[in-house]
């Protein structure tokens, strides 16, 4: 039993390791530390910063991902991209 464990442990942490790195590769990947960062230079061409790097921050950290450049180039993360309002509309900045 312990080496059935034994596998089993080391399946699930190879696994998360291929997935870590599988998105990290990825376009517009942002590891969640540096989501605030990324999102400093998202926000910086909006004349409202503190609520934009609110709502950039919590779409980061679902995402992993925040798009180039102060505005567009949403299709560089499509989580990021489709995250709706209750209302419909874009969600992430």
């Amino acid at each position: 039993m312990k080496r059935f464990q034994y596998h089993l442990l080391l399946f699930l942490v190879a696994s998360m390791a291929i997935l870590k790195f599988s998105i990290a590769g990825s376009e517009g990947s942002v590891p969640v530390e540096e989501c605030p960062a990324a999102c400093s230079v998202r926000c910086s061409a909006t004349h409202h910063p503190g609520n934009c790097m609110d709502v950039c921050i919590d779409c980061c950290s679902k995402c992993l991902c925040v798009p180039s450049g102060t505005s567009g180039n949403k299709d560089e993360c499509p989580c990021y991209r489709d995250r709706k309002t209750q209302e419909g509309t874009p969600k992430c900045p």
